[in-house]
């Protein structure tokens, strides 16, 4: 299950820490000043971010998603052109 939340700097090491959730895949990026976290896992640990750290799902959930896959095609085209 992927979902897309708002965050703080602050938030981030904490959410690094915790046990279940550094067993998901966890992606942190900045985008327009704003820091996201991008979650790939249970739905356990979803609900655990929503709850224990009163994260809230962004309302931009598709464009945010849709901008990290541009920049991880753009850095997948630059490590081609390094070797190609």
């Amino acid at each position: 299950m992927k979902e897309v939340f708002e965050i703080d700097k602050v938030k981030e090491q904490e959410i690094k820490k915790d046990e279940l959730l550094s067993r998901q895949s966890l992606t942190f990026r900045e985008i327009g000043g704003k820091f996201y976290l991008i979650i790939d896992g249970s739905e356990e640990a979803i609900e655990k971010l929503k709850k224990e750290f009163n994260l809230k799902v962004s309302e931009n959930k598709e464009k945010i998603l849709e901008e990290i896959e541009k920049q991880e095609e753009k850095a997948v085209q630059g490590f081609g052109n390094i070797f190609g």
